[in-house]
């Protein structure tokens, strides 16, 4: 028996790094999946990668910074599987800005994608629990960053915090309906997109998670795969009544000072 055996899972953001290992772990706890992402090639490779493993899934393409599109991705799941049972909103935008450089097209962009593409994808897929008198649950991935975060990252924390107010504010509001949401504050992690981030932001060479990993606690940054089980237990009724809880998933200990 699986954690999620026979549940109907949607990742919006899915195709790659976190959101496409939450994937990976729900087929493996017997969950239907459907990932979302804009580019149709490694949403696709993920499925076939899904399906060959025996799992079932579904690529739906979307841009999440279209309300309208994280809608539909929770229609188009209903459409294939009859419902959703369980939401992860695990797509994020990291582009950076400070308080001083950022234009209001880049806010505009952070919250688009990191909190108004959430509110609205959980705004549909609540809307399919309560209507069907179901139970189900909601993880939103948010960010460590949210405490505070780097100068840098202006627009990002502004999304992400009120990210954690809006998880919170969910949860209390759905909690009757037993419809459970929380959040995960994750750390740094070792991921395609942070890859990309520090190659392109941060003029990183090939070997800055080695450098990375060797100024941290644990020796590593977060992994993905990690983090997917973390997500999975939560999603699923092994998590027990748990909700409106935001966790910090990091190695650094918030006010914790040296």
């Amino acid at each position: 028996m699986g954690l999620l055996d026979d549940k109907v899972v949607l990742v919006n953001g899915g195709s790659q790094g976190v959101g496409a290992a939450i994937a990976r772990a729900a087929v493996r706890e017997g969950a239907v999946v459907a990932v979302t992402g804009r580019r149709p090639e490694p949403g696709e490779a993920l499925v076939a990668e899904l399906e060959a493993a025996g799992g079932k899934a579904l690529f739906v393409r979307a841009d999440l910074a279209d309300a309208e599109q994280a809608k539909a991705s929770v229609t188009r799941v209903v459409e294939a599987y009859g419902r959703v049972d369980c939401l992860v909103n695990s797509a994020g935008l990291t582009s950076r800005g400070t308080l001083l450089d950022t234009t209001p097209e880049l806010f505009d962009q952070h919250i688009a994608i990191n909190l108004k593409a959430p509110f609205f994808a959980m705004q549909a897929a609540v809307a399919d629990m309560v209507g069907r008198g179901a139970p189900g649950t909601v993880v939103n991935i948010i960010t460590s960053s949210a405490h505070g975060g780097q100068p840098f990252l202006a627009p990002y924390v502004a999304a992400k915090a009120g990210l954690i107010g809006l998880t919170r504010n969910a949860a209390h509001a759905h909690r009757w309906d037993r419809v459970r949401i929380n959040g995960l504050n994750i750390g740094w992690t070792a991921t395609e997109g942070e890859d990309a981030t520090q190659k392109t932001f941060h003029g990183a060479g090939d070997d800055w998670r080695e450098e990375a990993a060797a100024r941290l606690p644990m020796g590593k940054l977060g992994q993905p795969d990690e983090i997917a089980d973390f997500v999975v237990l939560l999603l699923s009724d092994r998590s027990g009544v748990v909700t409106g809880s935001v966790i910090d998933w990091d190695q650094n200990v918030l006010g914790g000072l040296d």
